[in-house]
């Protein structure tokens, strides 16, 4: 058997998350997608019980990267805190935060809220723009894991490289908080907020869209070693706001459609559909009080499919 860079990755990912019991546990949840999910809410107008640190829940951000680039996924394990949105960077020594949040930060305070006990860990890998379709990725890149593109270091290198990237860097840290102790990270649940950029294109891209989402999951799952892990999938919608026939998504019924196949045939996936309801600050991005109810209705799907 040829030994691939995933194939590398992915069994390093088992030895680390099927590693001994530590002193302490952590749920680990992965944040992907693309823009939506980088986040564009303005931390300036966070209301005053969101505006500062989530007390006990560590992230780990892995740096963005454009296809065809050397892999990255660099990133710090921290105190989730304001800054993990659009602009935000790390360079596997330090973080810098900007000005900008999103579903994190929500997301973690409810999952506290239902589980007080419970020691939170997010993942967050996204790019702004990217879609699963290879023919959708324009100049910000795809998931498709079989992309062949590029010369030299980044031969071959796409955004699903990154996430297997930043999941290498996440676990082969073995005390995430500090505390002089060995912690257990146990894949507990994904988030997915995507696929406007696969519902920009032809009508043939976005009918594959069911298809290419089953198998991006299916391998988000295999990566963290957990075949039934819950999904929640964010339902995109469309501002409206387009110039020449009012839709920025001109396939976006037939992406939203595949979308709830996909939630309803997967007895772990749930969709979660309040962004229909949100306000934008630009035509592609929800506002601020988008990303903080948008964060909560996450935890609230991850928690009914748990229930379930």
């Amino acid at each position: 058997m040829i030994l691939t860079y995933r194939n590398l990755v992915a069994a390093g990912l088992w030895l680390l998350v099927g590693a001994s019991v530590h002193a302490k546990e952590y749920h680990v949840y992965y944040l992907g997608g693309q823009s939506n999910m980088d986040g564009y809410g303005f931390v300036k107008e966070l209301p005053q019980e969101s505006a500062g640190p989530v007390s006990g829940v560590m992230i780990f951000h892995g740096n963005m990267a454009a296809d065809a680039a050397p892999v990255d996924g660099r990133g710090v394990w921290s105190e989730l805190r304001p800054g993990h949105g659009v602009g935000f960077s790390s360079d596997g020594k330090a973080n810098k935060y900007s000005d900008r949040f999103g579903v994190e930060l929500t997301f973690a305070r409810r999952l506290k809220e239902q589980n007080p006990k419970s020691n939170i860990a997010l993942i967050k890998y996204s790019r702004g723009g990217t879609s699963i379709a290879a023919e959708a990725a324009g100049p910000f890149g795809a998931w498709e894991p079989d992309f062949r593109g590029g010369e030299g270091d980044g031969a071959g290198i796409n955004q699903y490289d990154h996430f297997l990237a930043t999941l290498r860097h996440a676990f082969a840290v073995k005390d995430i908080d500090g505390d002089g102790e060995e912690d257990t990270l146990i894949p507990a649940g994904i988030v997915w907020m995507q696929g406007e950029s696969d519902a920009a294109y032809t009508p043939e891209i976005a009918q594959r869209y069911e298809a290419n989402l089953k198998r991006l999951m299916d391998l988000v799952r295999a990566a963290l070693r957990t075949d039934d892990l819950p999904v929640t999938i964010g339902r995109i919608s469309d501002s409206g706001r387009d110039e020449s026939d009012g839709k920025m998504w001109d396939q976006g019924e037939t992406v939203r459609a595949a979308q709830a196949s996909f939630c309803e045939k997967d007895g772990r996936a749930a969709l979660v559909t309040s962004t229909d309801e949100y306000g934008y600050s630009d035509p592609w991005h929800y506002d601020s009080a988008g990303y903080l109810d948008l964060g909560t209705k996450f935890a609230d799907a991850l928690n009914s499919l748990e229930k379930k």
